[in-house]
């Protein structure tokens, strides 16, 4: 844990949230400065910086809890498909430096720009 990540800091329960799911590796909650309705994230409980500092063997879990909070997200807001995304570095967009992914739930004809 590093004293002073945010995500560390909700994984030791310093900072009360709504867990969406979680699993022994993993848990995901909405994101606080959502731009689309439902945008979620998935944290590691462990602190990782980025996507290659995480181990390998935890893919099982991360998927799991990617699969559990898109399933709730889509059903609770309506969509028909989410975009997963990672950003990894500064220079990409990493804000937070405590490996994370963004689930952003879609519906046909949103004003959201496809991500590649």
């Amino acid at each position: 844990m590093v004293d002073d990540c945010i995500f560390c800091k909700m994984v030791n329960k310093e900072i009360p949230v709504d867990i969406i799911y979680e699993n022994d590796n993993f848990f995901s909650i909405l994101d606080a400065q959502q731009k689309i309705e439902g945008h979620s994230l998935v944290i590691s409980k462990k602190h990782f910086k980025d996507t290659l500092s995480l181990s390998s063997d935890l893919g099982v879990d991360f998927l799991d809890c990617v699969k559990k909070t898109a399933e709730k997200v889509i059903k609770t807001e309506g969509s028909e498909g989410f975009n997963l995304v990672g950003n990894n570095g500064a220079v990409a967009g990493q804000v937070v430096m405590h490996v994370h992914y963004h689930i952003l739930p879609r519906t046909k004809g949103d004003k959201v720009p496809h991500v590649y």
